[in-house]
């Protein structure tokens, strides 16, 4: 006893302080910052598009119509690049696949700033289509591999900032190319962005490949040395790595650096993983597949992409006729967007996927309703009305702000970590395929819609669609911050079994309270099913 009290006595006080939060892996964040870049393109052409419509339907005389379907086309032609990363990301690995998306932008980005008219313009648009197909699907995957459990969160939601970066920058340019004469202008605004796709392109080449990849491949030895750079312990690489072989069928007792995989052929491969996901999927993987296709079709049906894309236009329609303050007021959403997609990316790994989420849906609720009020009380007014139109301009502003805390970046992360690892890529590529329809749909349909029910009318829909969305992500959706991506359909099914029978799972929490184990009970279902 007396041993016992000088060996505390001997201890001082940070000796009984809880262990310090490990520190943010520096190789795997900057791995996923390099990933992470090739979404600038995407958000870029979003961005500068919005402006450099305006100046090129004055240029080429083209109709709301072809406006339309200009600014709204490149997100179905990405379909193509997003079905096609899938195989090609599998074939030649994630990084090469991001080295391509890269290159393909970079043509597409070259052939719509030269282009001489609305056709050529078209085909340019085919082109950069293609490449964010590419980027849009590899960024998040390559990132959530790479990433260790403790930060995915935070690193796999990089490519959603920097698409926002994207969006600025794209905004910038508008007005930096403005002033410049009619033809000019708009070419320059568009053909800008081949440039960050080149440097990009090259600096992936310093990144490793994805030690998932490596390992399905059977490259034991290159794989583990991956994730000796990436991981946060010793400890941790052994638990991944055991994961990830589990995951891709080798023995836990194979050590060799290199082991021959038994592979099935690439049509057989396929035709297993559809079969899989789609026509026999297991409870769990059918629950993934609801909640991966369901997050990116409410991300974009609640209509982000139609306020950043025509968000010019609906500063029109608010009472802001400069095109200089239109362009201006651009700006402030890029700003805004991108100053709280970089909040969002250190809250994701502490306070959760879901409290985000719905806090996010919630709040974008919240300024779609005030901002379709004041654009119908505009419209039916014949005098100008500053106050509303100051509600509309800071409605805009709340909208995209609340997006980009939540909605935005956990979309992508969600998604990219929740499906099994050799569903990952097909499920992801499937995902991007629904955001891009959607997407799409949205933006050539704008400028007809609020001329069919008003403008206003158009923002009161997108609220609607956004209260289904909280509905949906309330029921379906659950926790997976700090879960390994390898143990996430052990949880998935158990999770929608558990709303089901919400009730039941009371009693027996009663029931355990009872027997005087109702702590660690509770503690353990909820870490199960993701509260």
């Amino acid at each position: 006893m007396g041993d016992q009290n000088t060996g505390i006595q001997q201890k001082s006080i940070k000796d009984f302080d809880p262990p310090a939060k490990p520190r943010r892996n520096k190789y795997a964040f900057a791995c996923t910052i390099l990933a992470s870049m090739t979404s600038v393109v995407l958000g870029y052409d979003i961005g500068v598009m919005s402006g450099a419509i305006i100046y090129i339907k004055e240029d080429m005389k083209i109709t709301d119509v072809q406006v339309q379907i200009v600014m709204g086309i490149i997100n179905v032609y990405s379909l193509l690049g997003s079905a096609m990363a899938g195989q090609t990301s599998d074939w030649i690995g994630r990084r090469y696949t991001i080295v391509l998306s890269g290159a393909i932008f970079f043509a597409g980005a070259l052939l719509m700033g030269l282009a001489p008219n609305y056709a050529f313009l078209m085909f340019g648009r085919f082109v950069a289509g293609v490449g964010v197909g590419y980027a849009l699907m590899i960024a998040p995957v390559y990132t959530a591999e790479v990433s260790p459990a403790s930060s995915r969160g935070f690193l796999t939601s990089l490519p959603e900032v920097f698409i926002n970066v994207g969006i600025l920058l794209g905004y910038v340019s508008n007005y930096a190319f403005s002033k410049l004469p009619l033809k000019l202008g708009w070419r320059l605004m568009l053909g800008v962005g081949a440039v960050p796709s080149v440097a990009i392109a090259f600096g992936v080449l310093a990144m490793p490949e994805s030690p998932r990849w490596l390992i399905m491949r059977g490259r034991l030895g290159d794989g583990k040395r991956v994730l000796e750079k990436t991981s946060n312990s010793k400890e941790e690489v052994m638990l991944r790595l055991a994961d990830i072989k589990a995951a891709a069928g080798i023995p836990e007792e194979c050590v060799d650096d290199v082991v021959k995989v038994t592979k099935r052929s690439s049509t057989g491969e396929s035709m297993s993983a559809w079969r899989d996901l789609l026509i026999r999927p297991t409870p769990s993987v059918r629950h993934i597949l609801i909640c991966g296709i369901g997050i990116h079709f409410f991300q974009q049906s609640s209509g982000i992409d139609a306020v950043v894309l025509y968000s010019p236009r609906i500063f029109e329609k608010a009472g802001i006729t400069s095109a200089d303050k239109m362009l201006l007021a651009t700006i402030a959403v890029g700003f805004v967007k991108t100053i709280f997609i970089l909040i969002a990316t250190f809250l994701l790994d502490r306070f959760g996927r879901r409290p985000l989420l719905l806090s996010s849906v919630g709040g974008m609720i919240l300024s779609l309703i005030p901002l379709g009020v004041c654009l119908t009380v505009i419209n039916n007014s014949h005098t100008k009305l500053p106050w509303a139109v100051a509600i509309c301009v800071a409605s805009v502003l709340s909208f995209v702000a609340f997006f980009s805390i939540g909605l935005g970046p956990i979309t992508w992360v969600y998604s990219s970590e929740i499906f099994p690892l050799r569903l990952r890529a097909l499920g992801c590529a499937m995902g991007v395929a629904v955001n891009r329809v959607t997407s799409g749909v949205l933006a050539m349909t704008f400028l007809s819609l609020y001329k069919a029910i008003t403008i206003g009318g158009v923002f009161f829909l997108y609220a609607a669609i956004a209260s289904v969305a909280f509905v949906f992500f309330y029921v379906l959706m659950p926790e997976t911050q700090g879960r390994t991506l390898e143990e996430m359909g052990q949880f998935f099914g158990k999770y929608a079994k558990w709303r089901s029978g919400a009730r039941e799972l009371e009693m027996q929490r009663n029931k355990a309270v009872v027997d005087g184990d109702g702590d660690g009970n509770r503690s353990s279902g909820e870490g199960q099913l993701g509260k």
